[in-house]
């Protein structure tokens, strides 16, 4: 059994709040839209790989503590918490009591498979897949970004559908949890790479790799790229696609086409111009807000 407890806290102090619960002795505290289910309920995104800039502007902070601990030295841990996180007083809050559930279980029962198309389902390990006749990615929640819940990793997945043919060449550019680059190699290309500055997602999407069979290879940002490839996908943030404009473009092969995502459909002018002098874009598709941003490098 556990006790949990849910403070109410403002955007600037919940974060600090959290962590100064977790030094205080909680077993582990979540952050939670204070206005969800109402019409004030703001939906937090963030761009894909990055926490959102700012937390709710009203914020719930759940924090689990053992059932074992008496409501006077719950109080103390709370009182020093709140002490350590800057407020005057304990936040308003309320407690329950927590059965025991198999945690693993109840995780599981979240992530369900997703369809991409009729032709390529991402799958978690724990799930049958639900057409054995389809492309299946095995892949589960993890560090990496990349799961194909996002509405971003949708689209480029879309995409990479439409334009992998036999044998052609990808660039995964910014590749997580390798995803974009396994569903590439299953589809068909002939040599794909995947790149990330991230050392574990390096490290994350060798591993998805070799789970799913997929021949793809896999190196760091800081390696130096000469190749060229006939697709490039790359789903990042929009400013390092608009600062890495010049260096993403240049791996596009004559007539080759690129893909590019993390961009929000407020932003697609922002990428656009930066792209112009290099290749020109436009906005292949929308989902939820964000965009897919399409074009090819003149040339046979």
């Amino acid at each position: 059994m556990w006790i949990s407890v849910t403070l109410q806290a403002e955007a600037d102090k919940a974060e600090a709040l959290s962590d100064a619960l977790m030094e205080a002795g909680a077993l582990s505290v979540s952050i939670e839209d204070a206005d969800a289910g109402t019409e004030a309920e703001r939906p937090q995104f963030g761009e894909p790989g990055h926490l959102p800039t700012a937390l709710w502007d009203h914020s719930r902070v759940i924090a689990l503590f053992d059932a074992a601990a008496d409501p006077a030295e719950l109080g103390a841990m709370l009182a020093e918490a709140a002490r350590a996180a800057g407020f005057d007083a304990v936040p308003p809050f309320t407690t329950e009591t927590v059965a025991e559930q198999n945690w693993v279980q109840l995780t599981q029962s979240q992530f369900d498979p997703i369809r991409i198309t009729d032709r390529l389902w991402i799958v978690p390990s724990w799930h049958e897949a639900p057409d054995a006749d389809a492309i299946n990615i095995e892949l589960d929640p993890g560090m990496a970004f990349g799961t194909g819940s996002h509405p971003t990793t949708r689209l480029c997945l879309e995409w990479l559908c439409e334009a992998v043919v036999p044998g052609c060449s990808v660039l995964d550019y910014g590749c997580g949890s390798g995803i974009l680059g396994i569903a590439a190699a299953k589809l068909g290309a002939g040599e794909v790479l995947g790149i990330d500055i991230d050392e574990k997602a390096v490290d994350a999407a060798r591993d998805n790799a070799a789970r799913n069979h997929a021949d793809m290879r896999l190196q760091h940002s800081a390696v130096p790229l000469g190749d060229a490839f006939d697709l490039v996908v790359a789903n990042i943030l929009t400013n390092p696609l608009c600062v890495l404009a010049p260096a993403i473009s240049a791996r596009v092969a004559p007539g080759g086409r690129v893909a590019l995502s993390g961009v929000l459909e407020t932003q697609a002018a922002q990428v656009i111009e930066a792209w112009a002098p290099y290749i020109a874009l436009h906005v292949g598709a929308a989902h939820e807000g964000w965009i897919r941003l399409e074009g090819r490098r003149p040339g046979p």
